[in-house]
Formats: structure tokens, C-alpha cells, sequence
């Protein structure tokens, strides 16, 4: 591996001192893999992750194996696993099923997935925006009962392959009424990579005008035409400060064709240690876990970062 040399750090006025990163690349990148790895290297991958600083390590789903076969191995992956003090480990789950069974294994943290669009959740979740948050209410209602914290994921927030164009009106209700029913955060998903800065920041606005408190907030972006960075200072900007990212860049969606990798936590610590914000991520770890994983996969990581520093 290259040797990491410090550059230095120039601060930018409006930008916050720490961000906390939520690491999607177990859950989130793993599912759209073709290969399905082994249990043990799915393991070993959340604990180099958390031995690398991160305090979230989003780690699987209890959707059913049927859709995606990547993650059916939920259950004795979180029996393997040696969780860490300080370390969250959420999980996703679709229904009262998955929640069932993630508090059989001791899940304290959980997430669901909605759509903003009705495309994508007849395509997700095969049901309407409106029949889907009728499933997660009373799974929000049951986690929050016993004492979990809840993400709930906002897919489509900028723009949908089949209907184009999102406005952010149409995010806003969505946003509201998962927070009405008990969510405790929510992550704003450009599932298709298609957001630009003045769009992420109006959304932002939008919410925000609505009530919604930016301490609430987290973005989650996908780098399809190289707007991720670009889009994650535009939420800082406004008071995000909290950024998904995925080690090496995995990921994607299979449920939709033209969502293409996720926002490389790599180029987000190479970016926010750039800057002088505290992550409390060891950046040369996260690579080290990244190119292992790349191993395991048979092909090279796509996360320009690590292909800096480890060629």
C-alpha cells in the first residue's frame, strides 16, 4: 500500500467540526454483488470496519432470501459477529417478520426502506407509498416500544428512472410521516445518482420548512455521474452531519437497474480529513478492509482512493 501522506487540512467557513459517517457497505453494498460470500468474510469485513473507528456499521437485512439471496445468511452473521462498545450495528428489515426475527438475535438498532415514488415501491416492495407505510407503522411502533432506534430510508429522493424527475414536495409528506409514526432518523436515498447540488440543497430547504429538524437528516448518496462529493458539501452546508458511504464503493440497488455504486467511504474520509472535520475513522484502515474484501470478491475495488493508495 501507498504510504499516506498528510497534504494538509484547510478548513471552508459553514461546514461542521464532525460528521459521523453511516456505513452501508455490509448491507447495502453486499446485496447487489453477484457473488455470495461466506459467512466468516461477511464477519470479518463488519469487524475490520468497526475496528477502523466507524460507530455504525449498517450490517444486513431481513428481507426474504428470495429477493436477495446475498444477505439470507442474516441470522448467523450477527451470531458470529463481536460487537464492539460503542458500536451500533443496524439491521433492515421489510415487515413484523424481519422485526421478529432481528430481536430474537438482540438488534437494537433497525431500518426500513420507503419510496417516495409509487414506481419504486411497486417495484421495492410491491405495494403503494401509501400500502408500504401502513406495513412500517406498526414496525416502527414495536422497535421504538422496545427502546430500538429507527432509520427510515427515503428512496427516489431526487429522481426515478421510471417517472423521471422528483420534486421535493413530493419527499416532504413522505419524510413527515415517518416521523410521525416513530422514526428516529431519516436518510434522504439519490438511489440513481442523478442529484446536483442546488437540488440537494432545496430539498433540504423543503424539509426544513416543513419542521423538520436537519439534526434528523442524513444523506445517502450514489456517485453515477460523479456528484456525491459534490452533493454531501452541499448538505453539510446546510447542517447535515451525517453522510452514508460504503468501503470501496459498493453497492447499488437491485431493484433498480440504473443505480450504480455508492458514495466510496474511502473518498468521503480522503475529503473530510481534507477538510479538518472529525470522523473518528482511521482512513488507511478502511482501505486495508477495502482491498481485503476486493480480494475475497476477485476483482478490484472501484473507490478512486483506494486505488491511490493501494496501488
Amino acid at each position: 500500500m501507498s504510504e499516506l501522506h498528510n497534504y494538509g487540512t484547510t478548513h471552508l467557513d459553514g461546514l461542521p467540526e464532525q460528521v459521523r459517517i453511516w456505513e452501508v457497505g455490509p448491507r447495502d453494498g453486499l446485496q447487489n454483488e453477484k457473488a455470495i460470500l461466506p459467512v466468516e468474510v461477511k464477519a470479518e469485513f463488519v469487524e475490520r470496519l468497526a475496528e477502523a473507528g466507524n460507530t455504525v456499521v449498517e450490517t444486513t437485512s431481513f428481507v426474504n432470501p428470495q429477493w436477495v439471496p446475498q444477505l439470507a445468511d442474516a441470522e448467523r452473521l450477527l451470531k458470529r459477529l463481536s460487537t464492539r462498545p460503542g458500536v451500533r450495528y443496524p439491521v433492515l428489515v421489510p415487515n413484523e417478520r424481519g422485526l421478529a426475527r432481528a430481536r430474537s438475535l438482540g438488534v437494537q438498532d433497525i431500518a426500513v426502506f420507503a419510496s417516495v415514488t409509487e414506481s419504486f415501491a411497486r417495484r421495492n416492495l410491491n405495494r403503494s407509498v401509501a400500502e408500504s407505510l401502513e406495513m412500517f407503522a406498526p414496525v416502527v411502533d414495536a422497535a421504538r416500544a422496545d427502546g430500538m432506534q429507527v432509520r427510515g430510508y427515503l428512496s427516489m429522493c431526487f429522481g426515478d428512472p421510471w417517472e423521471g424527475q422528483v420534486d421535493p414536495h413530493q419527499v416532504v409528506p413522505v419524510a413527515r410521516r415517518l416521523l410521525g409514526m416513530g422514526c428516529t432518523e431519516l436518510s434522504l436515498g439519490d438511489t440513481i445518482g442523478v442529484a446536483t447540488p442546488g437540488r440537494v440543497t432545496a430539498l433540504l430547504d423543503a424539509l426544513t420548512a416543513d419542521g423538520i429538524e436537519i439534526g434528523r437528516i442524513a444523506v445517502h448518496f450514489h456517485d453515477t455521474y460523479g456528484q456525491a462529493l459534490a452533493n454531501t458539501v452541499a448538505a453539510l452546508r446546510r447542517g447535515v452531519t451525517t453522510v452514508d458511504a460504503s468501503a470501496g464503493g459498493l453497492g447499488g440497488c437491485p431493484f433498480a437497474k440504473s443505480a450504480t455504486g455508492n458514495l466510496a467511504t474511502e473518498d468521503l474520509l480522503w475529503q473530510l480529513d481534507g477538510l479538518g472535520i472529525d470522523t473518528g475513522v482511521d482512513l488507511r484502515k478502511v482501505v486495508e478492509a477495502s482491498v481485503w474484501l476486493a480480494g475475497e470478491l476477485g476483482r478490484p475495488s472501484p473507490a478512486r482512493t483506494v486505488q491511490a493508495l493501494a496501488g
